[in-house]
């Protein structure tokens, strides 16, 4: 009888960390898929017919509609290629995600009196695509924080 090797617990764990960061960066990218995709439509929406947002007329940060149409589609485009990157699981990816989820945040903040409740979804959402790319460490891609 030939003795067979065992498996370390060492590197079943690394494995497990492994599997666990992928999943965050895998959920991170789908986010901000879905989150770019979703400003896209909104952009597309406020530049063609801005009528259909709620208009405050005491509102501290006024925008005109369409300008924050722009400022929607161009960020969610962005954060579409961005995606992408997050699927090969890039370091500039994951950067420029938490850059573009936190202007995504800034935006939906400033546009709350136009679309309040998708605004607070949309800043719900960035803010846990920020989350999961900022929990895996950069000294090893492999660990979970």
């Amino acid at each position: 009888m030939t003795a067979s090797p065992t498996p370390e617990p060492r590197a079943h764990a690394h494995s497990a960390r492994q599997q666990w960061a992928f999943g965050l960066t895998a959920f991170a990218g789908v986010m901000l898929l879905l989150a770019g995709l979703l400003s896209i439509f909104r952009g597309i929406m406020a530049i063609a017919q801005d009528d259909v947002f709620v208009t405050t007329p005491n509102y501290v940060f006024k925008f005109d509609l369409t300008s924050w149409g722009w400022i929607h589609l161009v960020l969610g485009v962005v954060a579409v290629v961005i995606s992408f990157g997050l699927f090969g699981t890039a370091m500039w990816a994951r950067v420029a995600g938490v850059a573009v989820a936190a202007l995504v945040i800034i935006a939906n903040f400033l546009s709350l009196p136009y679309y309040p409740v998708w605004s607070v979804v949309m800043i719900a959402l960035s803010g846990f695509i920020i989350w999961a790319l900022c929990v895996v460490r950069r000294d090893d891609p492999g660990r979970a924080a």
